[in-house]
């Protein structure tokens, strides 16, 4: 579901706060102006996080509120099963 993908690193999340953790982790490890770390919902790229910008982008119209709402029922999901 999500990829998170930079020059050296790929890897697949079936959860986006799973994706999102793993992109921050790997934002020290992002030196040039040249590498990003970029997140894709299936083929479509929804998060960058480069040198360039000062902090990470959120890419498409009403994407931040659409990953906002996915965060949400993976939090609600994961409340639930721990009761």
């Amino acid at each position: 579901m999500f990829k998170v993908v930079t020059p050296r690193f790929s890897q697949t999340f079936d959860r986006w706060t799973d994706a999102l953790n793993t992109a921050k982790g790997l934002i020290p490890e992002c030196k040039s102006l040249t590498e990003d770390i970029r997140i894709f919902l299936f083929d479509e790229l929804v998060w960058v996080y480069s040198r360039s910008h000062k902090y990470p982008q959120y890419i498409g119209a009403g994407m931040y509120d659409r990953l906002a709402r996915i965060f949400l029922q993976e939090a609600i999901a994961e409340s639930t099963s721990a009761e």
